[in-house]
């Protein structure tokens, strides 16, 4: 009696499945163990012979002679090369986040444990289909300019770093999607052409399928573009297509595990370009284990920062701080606030600008109500702010004759950064605030986080404050500083430029920032693609006319 065809079908698709796994660890087995064999030498007695036929070893790339390069032409890739982690997920994982959304990023994540099992190929193809299908050119765009330079800059090679800035001519070669490095390969690293992987698109979006050139083989694609003419130069890994790809070079050199080990973090100092702006809600790389733990954690922060807000609004202060420490919030005070000014006039405090919570940090560690100023507050921050706010108009005089009126009624906080910067530096100080008040203390603000930046240039402002008080262990330090002495403030005879810039340097002095000429124009320029000049009634950027 013979089973009808459909009954047939799910047998045989066991018989498959069971049939590739045996095959998958049969020849994974076998294939560890001839390696045993080979690197045992068992059936190679023979020294000379075995020498002859086994891969070519290269020299380590530290082994590498960095001098009289200049004229010379270096090849390499940045997966598992130039970048110390050879995974390249996590950066697809910045893509779908901060680029697409939340759900992206779900998505990309449950497809890890499937990636594990997938050869390289297929397992690059899913990951650019998951990260790009749908996603907007604009937003790879930005996120390629604004948020993936800091985690590459974090991950470098420093040996293959200094190979390719000794050389004259750089290129590298990879298999991952172009648009994801073009951008940081050229203004960072100033390499002079980037051949990858080309992804398809229609209009303004991405499909999530690889062009018709298919993902790029680095052999083939350094003979395309180079010719007979081989690189001086060429940087791999241990495996074996890299070592076909740099065979063809007349150098050759390798990334080995006790490179990676022994390759030193690239101190901020050394970076090819200060890195003073960037973008982005997550502050840590999202390794699959390290996105599982961000996921699992997002519904206890929700509510720890809904309390934690609560707190804040609603209670008093010493009650606030202590509830708040319990919660998990760090709140650091340095230094003493100094007694009210003598002629009756509130103490005008001038801080830095590390999120929007600086004024209601700085409130809550005094123990007393002030008043904080902004150019641009949306209407929930407005709202929640458990201190007054005072919106500015973008008008010089008009500005001044607010913040005189207010000074007459009580103490005032101001941020002449007018927007806030994460990394450590300070960006140049309006100085209106410097021709307003002759009783000024600098305060210097600093933050931590762990998991989420409470800041950002293309995202939503009034998020700013949940984003931070998600984190686990989110901290802030205030350093009130003494009040500026009375013969370096307009009134003894100094120019509000010079009060502005003597201040902002004794903020970065005690903060151990660096100070620049930058502005906020300088930063939405670079992180948003914009002027950060809008409409009022916007709430996703905090302008500051200088």
């Amino acid at each position: 009696m013979t089973l009808p065809v459909k009954n047939m079908v799910f047998p045989m698709v066991l018989l498959r499945l069971a049939e590739w796994l045996v095959y998958k660890l049969l020849a994974n087995s076998c294939y560890r163990a001839a390696m045993k064999v080979k690197n045992s030498g068992f059936f190679l007695r023979n020294s000379s012979f075995k020498s002859s036929h086994q891969i070519p070893l290269y020299p380590s790339i530290s082994k590498c002679n960095l001098h009289g390069r200049k004229s010379e032409t270096v090849a390499c890739d940045i997966q598992g090369t130039l970048l110390r982690s050879e995974s390249f997920f996590p950066y697809f994982m910045l893509v779908a986040f901060e680029g697409g959304s939340i759900f992206r990023a779900f998505f990309l994540l449950l497809s890890s444990p499937l990636l594990l099992v997938l050869d390289y190929e297929l397992k690059l193809r899913v990951m650019i289909f998951i990260t790009f299908c749908g996603l907007r050119l604009k937003d790879m765009d930005s996120v390629g300019r604004a948020v993936l330079p800091k985690f590459y800059l974090e991950n470098l090679n420093v040996h293959v770093y200094e190979v390719l800035k000794s050389a004259g001519c750089r290129v590298v070669f990879t298999s991952v999607p172009r648009v994801m490095v073009e951008g940081f390969l050229k203004e960072y690293l100033s390499v002079d052409n980037v051949k990858g992987t080309e992804l398809h698109s229609v209009g303004s979006y991405f499909t999530g399928l690889i062009s018709s050139s298919g993902i790029l083989v680095k052999p083939r694609a350094i003979k395309e573009f180079l010719g007979e003419n081989k690189p001086d130069i060429g940087i791999g890994n241990s495996s074996f297509h890299d070592h076909l790809f740099i065979s063809l070079c007349k150098e050759a050199y390798v990334v080995n595990k006790e490179d990676e080990k022994s390759s030193s973090v690239l101190t901020r100092e050394k970076y090819p370009k200060p890195l003073v702006f960037h973008d982005g809600r997550l502050a840590f790389l999202p390794t699959p284990l390290a996105t599982l733990a961000m996921f699992i954690w997002l519904p206890i922060g929700i509510v720890l920062a809904i309390f934690r807000l609560f707190i804040g609004i609603c209670l008093p202060y010493k009650i606030a701080i202590f509830l708040g420490t319990l919660s998990g919030v760090q709140l650091r005070l340095k230094g003493t606030d100094p007694p009210r000014s003598e002629n009756g006039k509130g103490v005008l405090y001038v801080c830095t600008h590390r999120t929007l919570l600086d004024p209601v940090f700085l409130s809550t560690s005094l123990g007393k109500p002030l008043t904080a100023v902004t150019y641009s507050l949306s209407k929930m921050s407005e709202i929640l702010a458990p201190i007054k706010t005072v919106r500015l108009t973008r008008s010089r005089t008009k500005d001044a004759e607010a913040m005189q009126r207010l000074l007459s009624e009580g103490d005032l906080v101001v941020c002449p950064e007018g927007t806030t910067c994460r990394e450590p530096y300070l960006l140049r100080f309006s100085s209106l605030f410097a021709e307003l008040a002759d009783e000024i203390v600098p305060v210097a603000m600093n933050t931590n986080v762990s998991m989420f930046y409470g800041t950002t240039a293309s995202g939503l402002k009034c998020l700013d404050p949940i984003f931070f008080l998600m984190n686990p262990r989110p901290s802030y330090t205030v350093e009130i500083l003494g009040k500026v002495p009375k013969e370096l403030t307009c009134a003894g005879g100094k120019s509000s430029h010079e009060v502005a810039n003597y201040i902002q340097r004794q903020l970065a002095a005690a903060l151990g920032f660096e100070c620049t000429n930058l502005t906020r124009k300088d930063k939405y320029l670079m992180l948003a693609g914009n002027e950060g000049v809008v409409d009022n009634q916007d709430s996703r950027i905090v302008v500051n006319p200088n």
